[in-house]
């Protein structure tokens, strides 16, 4: 459908196991050396991603790893194994802290960051280790690592001629989606919204191939192909002022993609919430990060640095979420 397929798929979607292969109480908490909870809680969120911390548990990466210094997949299997298999009730994420500067440039250590940044640079430096300094990949093949596998999907943008109604289709993958909630009051709503066509304003005037000159157009953005783990950052930053929105915006533990795709007609297919992070505090810029995260038990946990605490679904979905996991 115009979408370029992949010459070669680095990691096969098949191996991909996203039900828990051990079952275990959670592991360990995560002590916060000053400002670092920003990151503890992505950490905490991604152990808890059950595909990703299947194969991280299955020694598969580091086994055929040749990177040489830093390794970003090497480095999260040995701190996701380090996590949910200690006795200790907190452990200290040594290594991640160690290799800040490697995972992002703008990262300082001791200065308060924002987590959803930390997810983005993570995801991609875990994705640049999975590529291993493959340089002769085309574009659709480098999105076939696992990092893409789980967390990646593609956008579908279609421009409508309001003259003509000739479509002008183009895809995007994806590895996280940003809302603006300034409007909203559910997830529903924010999502519905997205998907409803826009008519474009006269700056981002089309030129129709059909037409042959400059019209107007309507766009409409759908998910195109879902993400098997899809992560929704529910904007707290005022575009325009700056200042956090703090109010509760409404999202469900189960999520039906279906309405947002570009094929509405098939089956239902529904996500689970697993994890959710939450920033509390009066500005953006200030504050403090936790999370909630659903373990292999099946159970709810506040993970909150060095404390792991027992909590029910009811909490969990009466937060002020920043961050929303859902997997397939």
């Amino acid at each position: 459908e115009g979408m370029a397929l992949p010459q070669r798929i680095v990691f096969p979607p098949e191996k991909i196991c996203m039900d828990w292969q051990q079952r275990q109480r959670p592991g360990a908490g995560l002590f916060n050396l000053g400002n670092t909870c920003y990151i503890n809680v992505i950490l905490q969120c991604l152990t808890y991603t059950p595909p990703l911390a299947n194969y991280l548990l299955s020694y598969e990466h580091s086994q055929s790893c040749q990177q040489q210094g830093f390794c970003m997949m090497c480095t999260m299997e040995a701190h996701v194994r380090k996590v949910l298999c200690s006795s200790a009730s907190a452990i200290l994420p040594g290594a991640v802290l160690k290799d800040l500067k490697f995972i992002g440039e703008e990262f300082e250590y001791g200065r308060q960051e924002n987590a959803y940044e930390f997810l983005r640079c993570t995801l991609s430096a875990m994705h640049r280790a999975c590529l291993g300094g493959r340089r002769n990949l085309d574009a659709s093949s480098r999105e076939s690592t696992i990092v893409h596998q789980i967390f990646g999907g593609f956008m579908k943008s279609r421009v409508t001629c309001l003259s003509c109604q000739a479509v002008v289709d183009s895809y995007k993958a994806f590895l996280d989606v940003s809302l603006d909630i300034r409007a909203a009051s559910s997830l529903t709503t924010v999502l519905e919204d997205c998907v409803t066509p826009k008519q474009l304003d006269q700056r981002e005037c089309f030129r129709c191939s059909k037409c042959k000159r400059k019209a107007a157009a309507s766009k409409r953005v759908t998910v195109h192909r879902a993400p098997r783990v899809l992560t929704l950052c529910l904007e707290r930053a005022d575009q325009w002022t700056g200042t956090k929105i703090s109010k509760f915006v409404e999202y469900p533990e189960y999520l039906d993609l279906r309405p947002y795709m570009s094929d509405t007609a098939g089956e239902p297919l529904l996500c689970s919430l697993y994890a959710i992070v939450v920033h509390s505090g009066d500005t953006c810029l200030e504050g403090h990060f936790f999370c909630y995260t659903k373990a292999s038990n099946g159970l709810w946990y506040k993970m909150d640095d060095e404390s792991v605490d027992r909590c029910d679904i009811h909490t969990v979905l009466r937060q002020q979420a920043y961050l929303l996991f859902y997997a397939r």
